[in-house]
């Protein structure tokens, strides 16, 4: 079988997290396994409730609090540590056909992680499609990517001072 992709979705326009979950309900619909890591989130959001619509996804939520206006502290780089381990767990197992690593990109951004290490869980890939997703994707993540896409920027409504909207944004 050949080996599964990896899929890099970065870039300052919206839309990264919602292109992943297009592939994610591709695949739960075709009754493949999916893992969704979300590395920097802990807040409510309209996308966790599909596992309680389908038995063939598992989401968990390895943040502790918004910390881009903030400087990371041990708890956020403890739980992005977590959260690789256990990515590169269920990598390693290959139960999984889809594993989203959501804003990995932040947290390698944020220093949270390295490069080196992501790369790492990832190259102990055998069938699973990869998903990384968030801005400031880092060049070696590029370079080792199947799959780049970029979201850019050109209008946003949050600039007019709309803010993430349920079942929208969020």
């Amino acid at each position: 079988m050949k080996n599964g992709m990896i899929h890099v979705y970065t870039g300052n326009g919206k839309g990264k997290t919602t292109a992943a979950f297009g592939v994610v309900l591709r695949s739960i619909l075709s009754n493949k396994e999916v893992f969704v890591a979300q590395f920097v989130k802990n807040r409510d959001s309209s996308e966790l409730s599909i596992s309680n619509y389908f038995d063939n996804i598992d989401i968990v939520q390895y943040g502790e609090g918004f910390f881009i206006r903030r400087s990371p502290e041990t708890k956020d780089i403890n739980a992005a540590k977590k959260a690789l381990a256990d990515v590169k767990e269920k990598i390693i197992s290959q139960k999984y056909d889809l594993i989203v690593m959501d804003e990995i990109n932040i947290a390698i951004k944020f220093n949270l992680l390295t490069a080196e290490e992501v790369l790492d869980a990832i190259n102990s890939n055998g069938k699973t499609e990869i998903i990384l997703t968030g801005r400031w994707a880092d060049e070696k993540i590029i370079e080792r990517a199947d799959l780049v896409t970029e979201m850019k920027e050109i209008k946003h409504y949050y600039s007019k001072g709309v803010l993430s909207r349920k079942g929208i944004d969020k």
